[in-house]
């Protein structure tokens, strides 16, 4: 049995890929710097032998293969030993690549914001259509046991970032699946400490789009600029096109042949070239989910499923972790956990929750935690994203290079606070029945979450 070491491992992607090694008949041992739930929990299940730390002593005796995560770096014990002792080694999505996804038909997820409420929607759909696709998502999904899975269907479901794949490759990730199907979501500059500029992402989607072939689908959205320039660029796959609206947002629908519409709210209607193609009623909200239910349909389509069955699907999926997730009703209080850490992530969470039934108010909390962030990439766009909350709380972080009080100072109803303590004393004062509080943060911010929900259920 051939035994697979993972440098890494409790890392979403790579955690999948040990999962999938698994499963596909490799003895899997793995380390990682910080062993936590509940990655850890899921790789214990699964039998996977786990290693706290780098050092250079868990290469002995050799494996047959090392896969190295993108979190590892030169100067690395177990790196140097590696490298030093030429034991073969690959990053993750080369691993995947060679080992998993050649003779498979991929369908790959891509675009700055949606890919793992979206890759997960696709595997959903294809599950319930009776067909058993492996599957890696960058996410905790409700409707399945593990975050990845190998599979027995020809069809592959892969969340495809664009972030840098190793020390030693800094190519996007997504380069090396070589998808059928494509969905871009959309395109924003992101990941600041990787690119220089949108230029930059651009080139690496457009290299991603190259490798399309002519009897592949691009699953695209017909309101997105960046989009349409990258698609200008040359594109050799047939498109389709889609769009959202709602009661309150949508975008652009000129040239989009399907469309969805949250109307009224609880319920998704899917339009092609102006026609009804059928109807759910859906646990999900906002135009950015509609968008994202109707790219998966799309991309199920383009492997075999009927949109019925994918409607009916969609209307059962239960949704991913920290993906706008209700953790409950504190005090007459509703409190959701979400991913959101880009301005426009931020504002369209925000106008989604606005529009659930029983919400009179929304209220956000946002820890700006991201590489991009921090930099600044994002000042002057923040403050306009969290507006949309008819208040909001923001945790003032270490490292930040940018005034966040000058960011917030023409608008009363944001306000910058030095602990976590303060956001609960906050919103515990000024939080009503009939309140939704969406935390927003790409870590665990502190706890929070528990902490504001007792603070809220106890108060008087």
């Amino acid at each position: 049995m051939q035994h697979v070491h993972i440098l890494g491992v409790c890392g979403t992607f790579m955690g999948g890929v040990a999962a999938i090694a698994k499963e596909a008949g490799y003895r899997v041992t793995g380390s990682d710097r910080n062993i936590y739930p509940p990655m850890s929990e899921q790789l214990a299940r699964l039998g996977v032998e786990l290693i706290e730390g780098y050092a250079a002593a868990q290469l002995d005796p050799a494996p047959d293969v090392v896969v190295v995560g993108n979190v590892m770096t030169r100067g690395m014990p177990v790196i140097e030993e590696l490298l030093n002792r030429r034991i073969p080694y690959l990053s993750g999505p080369e691993w995947l690549a060679t080992a998993v996804l050649r003779n498979r038909s991929v369908i790959g997820v891509s675009g700055t914001h949606g890919k793992t409420t979206t890759t997960s929607l696709v595997a959903w759909i294809l599950e319930c259509a009776g067909r058993r696709a492996g599957f890696l998502i960058g996410g905790v999904p409700a409707d399945f046991e593990f975050s990845a899975r190998l599979g027995t269907d020809p069809v592959f479901v892969i969340e495809a970032d664009e972030y840098d794949t190793a020390f030693f490759d800094k190519r996007a990730k997504f380069l090396h699946y070589r998808p059928q199907t494509l969905i871009i979501n959309n395109l924003e500059f992101d990941h600041a400490d990787i690119y220089p500029d949108l230029e930059a992402i651009t080139h690496q989607f457009h290299q991603l789009i190259r490798a399309v072939p002519a009897n592949g689908r691009l699953v695209v959205p017909a309101g997105d600029a960046n989009v349409t320039a990258l698609l200008q660029r040359g594109c050799w796959t047939p498109q389709d096109r889609f769009a959202s609206r709602t009661g309150h947002e949508g975008t652009g629908q000129e040239g989009a042949e399907w469309l969805g519409i949250e109307a009224p709210a609880g319920t998704l209607r899917v339009l092609h070239q102006g026609q009804e193609v059928g109807r759910c009623q859906w646990q999900l909200s906002g135009a950015h989910n509609a968008e994202n239910a109707v790219a998966a349909l799309l991309a199920a389509r383009a492997v075999g499923v009927d949109p019925a069955v994918a409607l009916d699907a969609i209307g059962r999926f239960q949704g991913v972790q920290r993906r706008l997730q209700r953790l409950g009703e504190f005090g007459g209080v509703q409190v959701f956990d979400d991913f959101a850490h880009h301005p426009t992530a931020i504002r369209r969470t925000l106008d989604g929750i606005r529009q659930r039934a029983g919400v009179q108010r929304v209220l956000a909390v946002f820890e700006p935690r991201s590489n991009s962030m921090k930099l600044g990439v994002y000042q002057g766009a923040l403050a306009p994203a969290l507006a949309v909350a008819d208040q909001a709380w923001v945790l003032r972080p270490a490292g930040l290079k940018w005034d966040l009080d000058a960011e917030f100072r023409a608008d009363p109803h944001i306000r910058v606070c030095p602990d976590i303590e303060t956001i609960i004393d906050g919103i515990v004062t000024e939080g009503r029945p009939g309140d939704a509080v969406v935390v927003m943060s790409n870590g665990d911010f502190q706890g929070i979450h528990g902490a504001l929900s007792q603070a809220l259920g106890s108060r008087r």
